[in-house]
C-alpha cells in the first residue's frame, strides 16, 4: 500500500512538472506565416476533420501540402481526427477549413496542451509504471526511484509540453511493446510496436531489435515446431495490424504509394538545421552534401546505418535475451541517429527511451546520456523561448537521479561492465577505469553547463553566427558516439552477474 502511494506521488509530481512546462511558449508562437510544430498539429486536425481520407496526403486546392502537409503515418492522422472532433465540439473556429490557419488563443493553447497530457496519461505513464515494477530488479524503493527519474526525463517533457509534439504516443506504444515482450506476450508486443510504427515512421529506429529478437526466439524454439508457430502468429499479427491502419488507403495502389512518399521524403537532404549526428558534425570538415548527389547521400547513409547496427542485431539473434534486447534497442536507435538520412534533433528521444530502460542496470551512463540528449536540443529550446524550463528540468533531473539512484557509488569496473575495456587496453599500464569514467562524467557535465551559459550570455562573432549551436551539437555528438561504442562493447560482454544484482536488491 505504501509503495503504491509513492507511485501515485511520483505520477502526480510528473504531471505537475509537465503542466508547469506547458504554461510556457511553444514552437512558432506568434511567428507567421508558417508558425511551427504547434500549428502543424492544429492544421492536421483541420485537414483530417474537413477532408476525406483520400485527400489527406494529396496536394489539392483544399489541402496545400506546402503548408504543413501531413507527413506522418495513418495512425497520427486518426489521432488528429479524434482531437479535431473534440475541438469542434468546444469551438468550431479551431478547425475551420482555411480560416483557422495560424489560430492562437489562450483557450486553444489550453486545449492543445490538454490533448498531450491525456495521451501521456493513457499510453506513456502507465507503461512506464508497469515496466518499472514488473521488469526492473531491486527493492520497491529502488523501483519507485527508477520510475520517478524515468518520468522526470526533461527531453521528452520539453519537446511534448514545450515545443509541442505527441512523442509520448509513439514512445508509449513502443514501451508497451517492450513490456509485452519482457513478459513473454510476443504477439501483443508485436501489435503494440506496429501501432508505434504506424504512428511515427521514426520508430524504425527500434524496428530491427524487435525483428531480430523475435526471429532469434523463434529459431531457438525450433523452426520446425513451436518456433514456426510463433513466427506465423507474429507475422499474422503484423500484417493484420498494418492492414487495419492502412485500410482507407489500400483500395488504390497510387493512393498508398502517395502516403509512403509523404512519410519518407528524400528531397530534404542529408540533414537539416544543427543536429548532433555524424553528418552535421563532420560537415565543417567534409561537405558531404556537395561531394555526393542526393541519391548517393541516401544510399551512403543507409549503408553506414546498416553496418553500424548489424553487429548488435546479429548478437541479439544469437542470444535473444531481454538484456540483449534492451541493449540492442539502444544500439540500433543510436546507429540510426548517428548515421541515417534526414535526422532531426528531436529524434534523440527515440534513443532516450531504451536508455531509460537501462537506468537500473547502468545508472551512471544512462543519466549521463539522458542529460546530454537534453543538452543537444538546447538551440531548439532557446528558439522556442524555453530557457527557464530547460534549466530547471535539467537541474532537477540531474539532482534527483544522482540523489535517488546513487550512480556515483555504483561505478566499480564490474558495475560499469568495463571488463572488456580492460582487455582491449591490455598494452597500457593498469588504470583505474572506474575513476576515469567518474571524472569524464564531471568534466562532461561542467562542459555542458559552461556551453549552456556561454550560448545564452554571449553573442557569437558576426562571421560565425552558428558557432555556439555547432559547439553544442559537436559536444553532444562526441558523447553519443562514445555511448554507442560503450553499449556495443557491453552487449558483446558477459550479461550482468547475479552478484551485482543482489547488491542492488540490498
Amino acid at each position: 500500500m505504501q509503495t503504491w502511494s509513492s507511485v501515485s506521488i511520483c505520477v502526480l509530481l510528473a504531471v505537475v512538472v509537465r503542466w508547469g512546462v506547458s504554461l510556457n511558449s511553444y514552437s512558432g508562437a506568434g511567428k507567421p506565416p508558417m508558425f511551427g510544430d504547434y500549428e502543424a498539429q492544429r492544421h492536421w486536425q483541420e485537414v483530417t476533420y474537413n477532408l476525406p481520407p483520400q485527400e489527406w496526403y494529396f496536394n489539392t486546392t483544399e489541402n496545400d501540402l506546402m503548408y504543413w502537409g501531413l507527413d506522418y503515418p495513418p495512425l497520427t492522422a486518426y489521432h488528429s481526427l479524434i482531437c479535431a472532433y473534440v475541438a469542434k465540439s468546444i469551438n468550431p473556429e479551431w478547425v475551420e477549413l482555411h480560416k483557422s490557419r495560424g489560430y492562437e488563443s489562450p483557450k486553444h493553447k489550453l486545449f492543445m496542451r490538454a490533448t498531450v497530457l491525456v495521451a501521456d496519461l493513457i499510453l506513456f505513464i502507465p507503461a512506464v509504471v508497469l515496466y518499472c515494477f514488473y521488469l526492473t530488479d531491486g527493492s520497491s524503493k529502488n523501483k519507485v526511484s527508477i520510475l520517478f527519474c524515468f518520468l522526470l526525463y526533461p527531453g521528452l517533457i520539453l519537446i511534448d509540453y514545450g515545443h509541442f509534439q505527441y512523442n509520448a504516443v509513439s514512445l508509449g506504444f513502443a514501451l508497451w511493446g517492450v513490456l509485452a515482450l519482457g513478459l513473454g506476450w510476443d504477439a501483443l508486443g508485436s501489435l503494440a510496436f506496429c501501432l508505434a510504427l504506424n504512428y511515427k515512421q521514426m520508430e524504425l529506429y527500434h524496428a530491427l531489435p524487435f525483428f531480430f529478437y523475435l526471429l532469434g526466439k523463434s529459431v531457438q524454439l525450433g523452426l520446425m515446431g513451436r518456433g514456426l508457430f510463433l513466427l506465423g502468429r507474429i507475422a499474422s499479427t503484423v500484417l493484420g495490424t498494418f492492414a487495419l491502419c492502412w485500410l482507407p488507403f489500400l483500395s488504390d495502389p497510387d493512393h498508398a504509394m502517395q502516403v509512403v512518399r509523404r512519410i519518407f521524403p528524400v528531397a530534404r537532404g542529408l540533414f537539416e538545421d544543427k543536429v548532433a549526428n555524424t553528418w552535421c558534425s563532420l560537415n565543417a570538415l567534409i561537405k558531404f552534401r556537395s561531394i555526393l548527389s542526393s541519391d548517393s547521400q541516401v544510399y551512403f547513409s543507409l549503408a553506414c546505418t546498416l553496418l553500424a547496427v548489424l553487429p548488435s542485431c546479429v548478437r541479439l539473434m544469437t542470444k535473444p535475451t531481454f538484456w540483449q534486447f534492451k541493449l540492442a534497442l539502444a544500439n540500433s536507435s543510436l546507429a540510426f541517429f548517428l548515421f541515417s538520412y534526414q535526422v532531426h534533433e528531436k529524434s534523440i528521444l527515440l534513443v532516450a527511451l531504451p536508455v531509460c530502460l537501462l537506468l537500473n542496470d547502468l545508472p551512471l551512463v544512462a543519466i549521463w546520456f539522458l542529460h546530454a540528449s537534453t543538452f543537444s536540443m538546447m538551440p531548439l529550446f532557446l528558439r522556442d523561448g524555453l530557457l527557464v524550463p530547460y534549466v530547471v528540468t535539467s537541474l532537477a533531473f540531474l539532482f534527483f537521479s544522482i540523489y535517488l539512484l546513487s550512480p556515483l557509488e555504483q561505478c566499480s569496473e564490474e558495475q560499469l561492465r568495463l571488463g572488456a575495456y580492460r582487455k582491449l587496453l591490455f598494452f597500457l599500464p593498469k588504470l583505474d577505469l572506474a575513476c576515469i569514467v567518474r571524472w569524464k562524467f564531471y568534466i562532461s557535465v561542467a562542459a555542458m553547463a559552461g556551453l549552456s551559459f556561454v550560448t545564452v550570455a554571449l553573442v557569437p562573432p558576426p562571421h560565425l553566427p552558428d558557432l555556439f549551436p555547432l559547439l553544442v551539437t559537436s559536444t553532444a555528438f562526441l558523447q553519443f558516439l562514445g555511448t554507442f561504442i560503450y553499449f556495443n562493447i557491453v552487449q558483446f560482454s558477459e550479461p550482468p552477474s547475479r552478484k551485482s544484482q543482489k547488491k542492488k536488491k540490498n
